[in-house]
């Protein structure tokens, strides 16, 4: 029976790996994150693979870039089905997204910018626009009161 199982591969070689595993018909799970228009291995140096154990234990560990399969001294230890599509749920538009700064902020909460040039300051947030996950704040400072776009990813609740 095929199972879900964690493979480490070398520096670096996460989507080469893929690629061949790809290629050989099997299943792999490489999840990526972007940041700052950069894309990369959400877990650098490791995959998750869908593989017959003992089966095809020895075609995988030795394919050109896995290290090991991850394990005991018993042998690899499977990863619950339920757990590929927990991280799988997280994805949008083929990347795992985290809720980085907590709860998401409704109309009229206080927000606080916690990323750029304007880290620091509150407002209360005003309005969410669709282009590129920006939204709108009231930014109250000493005895200035403007608007500010900036985007989602950047705010955090105040509570």
């Amino acid at each position: 029976m095929k199972c879900w199982y964690v493979i480490n591969t070398k520096p670096k070689k996460e989507g080469q790996v893929e690629r061949l595993f790809q290629a050989a018909g099997f299943e792999v799970y490489n999840p990526k994150i972007q940041q700052d228009n950069r894309t990369s291995p959400f877990f650098p140096g490791y995959a998750f693979l869908r593989f017959e154990h003992p089966d095809q234990y020895r075609l995988v560990k030795y394919t050109r870039g896995v290290k090991q399969v991850v394990g005991n001294p018993e042998g690899p230890i499977s990863i619950p089905d339920n757990t590929i599509a927990q991280i799988k749920t997280r994805e949008i538009n083929g990347f795992v997204e985290l809720d980085k700064y907590g709860e998401e902020p409704a109309m009229g909460d206080e927000i606080e910018i916690m990323e750029g040039p304007m880290k620091g300051l509150k407002g209360v947030f005003t309005k969410e626009m669709t282009q590129r996950d920006r939204v709108l704040i009231l930014l109250s400072y000493v005895a200035y009161q403007g608007q500010l776009i900036i985007e989602k990813k950047k705010i955090k609740k105040v509570l």
